[in-house]
Formats: C-alpha cells, sequence, structure tokens
C-alpha cells in the first residue's frame, strides 16, 4: 500500500494534453499543487486554458519545460512529488516513419520519466498512461482470449513495427514501464489502459485523433457509411477520474482497463442522429466488409486490408471490472460523451452545420 501525501507536489508529464487537461483540472479542483511538464512554458496559447482552470480552483500550477526525448529534462519538475502521471505520447495513425514518430517517443519518454523518478527520493508512485493496444492489435485476437473478453493479464502479441505500429509502441512503451520499475523498491506502478478516447477537452481546440474523427462524422468524410469495426470508448473525463483514482487510491496495483463501452464505428453515429437531425452529413448506412476492403486503403493510406481483415465486422469485448471494483471508476453513458463530444465541436466552429 503506497499513501501519497496530499500536501505534496504531483507531477504530470504532457500537461496542454487532451487527457492531461482534465486530469490537472480534477488534481486543481481537489486543491493540490501541479508541477506542469511542457515542451514551452512560455507559450501562453498552449498554456490558456490550463491557466483559466488554476484561477478558478483552490490549487496551484507550475509550469516546467521538459522535453520526452531528452534524459534529465524532468528532474526539476519532479523535485519533492510524491505522485508522478506519465500521460505523454505521441498518438497517430497516420505516420510516415514509425520507428521514429511513434516507437521510439514512446519508449525513450517512457524510460526518461521513470529512470528520473530513480533518481528522484521523494517519488513514491508513477501512474502511466498506456492503452488497451498494450493488450490487443486486432479485434481477431479476441478468439484467442481465454474467456473472449480482453483483460488485464493479457499482452499485446500481434502488433509490429509494420501492423498496428501505435499498439505497438505502446505494448513496447509499457513494458519498458514495468522493466524498469521491477528493477527498485522504492515506488511502485501503476498503469491505466484506456479505449478509444471521446468526450469533450479542457481545450476545445485540442489535437488529436479522437477530434479527427469526430470530426469526421460532422464533414462528410463518412457520409457514404460507416464499417462495423468494434473498439471501446471512455469519456475522457471519467479517464481522467480513473488516473486521479489510480494515483491516490492506497491499494491501487498493476493494469486498469478503463473503458466504459463497448462499441463500434457505426454505432457512434446512432446518438449525432438523435440530437442533430440531418443538419450535418451523417453516415446512415453500414458499410458491408467486402466494399470496405475494396476501397479502405485508398480512401486512407494508414489503413491496411490485414487491418481490415483482422477488424471489420469483429466486435471488441474488455472487462472493466478490475477498476471498477477496487478503484471506484464509475462510467457516464456513451450518448452523453458523444453529443457533448460533438457539440464542443461546433460550438468552436470544427464542424458546421449544411446551409
Amino acid at each position: 500500500m503506497t499513501k501519497i501525501d496530499t500536501n505534496a507536489p504531483v507531477m504530470v508529464t504532457g500537461a496542454t494534453g487532451y487527457v492531461a487537461g482534465w486530469l490537472v483540472k480534477m488534481l486543481l479542483d481537489e486543491g493540490h499543487t501541479v508541477h506542469a511538464a511542457v515542451r514551452d512554458p512560455n507559450s501562453e496559447k498552449k498554456l490558456r486554458h490550463l491557466n483559466q482552470m488554476a484561477a478558478a480552483a483552490p490549487g496551484s500550477i507550475r509550469y516546467f519545460r521538459a522535453d520526452l526525448l531528452e534524459p534529465g529534462s524532468y528532474a526539476v519538475a519532479m523535485q519533492d512529488c510524491e505522485l508522478v502521471y506519465h500521460t505523454a505520447s505521441p498518438f497517430s495513425l497516420d505516420v510516415k516513419d514509425a520507428e521514429k514518430e511513434l516507437i521510439e517517443p514512446a519508449k525513450l519518454g517512457t524510460r526518461n520519466v521513470l529512470e528520473e523518478a530513480n533518481k528522484t527520493s521523494s517519488v513514491k508512485r508513477v501512474v502511466v498512461t498506456s492503452s488497451c493496444a498494450a493488450i490487443y492489435g486486432d479485434n481477431a485476437d479476441l478468439a484467442t482470449t481465454p474467456n473472449g473478453v480482453f483483460t488485464e493479464e493479457i499482452w499485446n502479441e500481434t502488433a509490429s513495427v509494420t501492423h498496428q505500429a501505435y499498439s505497438y509502441s505502446k505494448t513496447l512503451a509499457e513494458k519498458e514501464a514495468w522493466e524498469i520499475c521491477g528493477k527498485q523498491d522504492r515506488w511502485d506502478l501503476v498503469t491505466v489502459n484506456p479505449s478509444l478516447v471521446m468526450g469533450p477537452g479542457t481545450n476545445p481546440n485540442g489535437t488529436s485523433e479522437s477530434f479527427n474523427m469526430m470530426k469526421q462524422y460532422g464533414d462528410g468524410t463518412l457520409k457514404t457509411g460507416s464499417p462495423r469495426w468494434g473498439f471501446g470508448v471512455v469519456d475522457v473525463r471519467d479517464l481522467a477520474k480513473a488516473h486521479y483514482l489510480a494515483g491516490f487510491t492506497p491499494e491501487a496495483k498493476g493494469r486498469y482497463i478503463v473503458s466504459g463501452h463497448d462499441s463500434d464505428l457505426a454505432d457512434l453515429v446512432v446518438p449525432l442522429r438523435e440530437a442533430f437531425g440531418t443538419k450535418f452529413p451523417f453516415p446512415t448506412r453500414t458499410l458491408p466488409k467486402w466494399l470496405v476492403w475494396l476501397v479502405g486503403p485508398i480512401a486512407n493510406k494508414s489503413t491496411t486490408r490485414k487491418m481490415i481483415r483482422r477488424n471489420v465486422g469483429l466486435p471488441w469485448k474488455g472487462d472493466n471490472s478490475k477498476g471498477v471494483r477496487e478503484l471506484g471508476i464509475t462510467y457516464r453513458p456513451l450518448e452523453e460523451t458523444i453529443v457533448e463530444f460533438f457539440q464542443q465541436m461546433i460550438d468552436s466552429g470544427a464542424v458546421k452545420p449544411k446551409t
């Protein structure tokens, strides 16, 4: 059991990120001092939403310059912290050089943060944002699971640098974290493994694959139809709460799947049509697998026929019971997540209704 002193500062890497934004807000609202590790502490534009949250909360925030790929750059930010959240990691599905753009930053970033924890005597716990992608590579992997469901005991063994490179990067990064943790006994490691993260951001102009995906529902990219491509979904606000609980629950240990709903691409559009009607060119039909296989790689270069074969038409099932049982994680309705996310994109001008 690891009890964290709530008066000690808490470090968050990638503090300007999508998930980190809500985590920082929760920490500030609970009165904590946040040591925010960011690339540019002087960027008023990127830090504006964090400063606004801090101004309205009992907690306080301090910025520290840090770079994922720069050894030692987290030393000052980590000083006096008992709890470290490592949320920073690249999330992109369309990359030219997977090794350079995904795998190296994910592994080296994790190594730099955790090796700094080894050097910082105050650190008692590190919470790493991993992913369900470190548990599975494709929906087809579900067929090889012991009980037909993805659990924390399972590791992704099918991804590679040439197939599902993002999943491969998350798998290698998390394994790196557990290896480094296992060589010492002063601090403990907890990993949070979310499924696809959706929901409104603290920064309405945020950039992530989640924003890109939601935008495609409203800008006509998917108007011809959407495939039955299964995945789990978690609200970014529920995920932030899960991080908070993983850090401050003394009994927390190991990996935690954080996923509120088993869903798919065709399901996500249903609450959008119900809430916004015909104001946007939402897809109205489900594309057959053979058609997705035929035109998918042409429409999206990052989608391969192997990915289509191993995912489209196949369900995703994740067991979130460990987090519910041990941490008390709760999940809001999927409809609330999707509708509020899309409404934020309307309000920010990212998507515009048909005239």
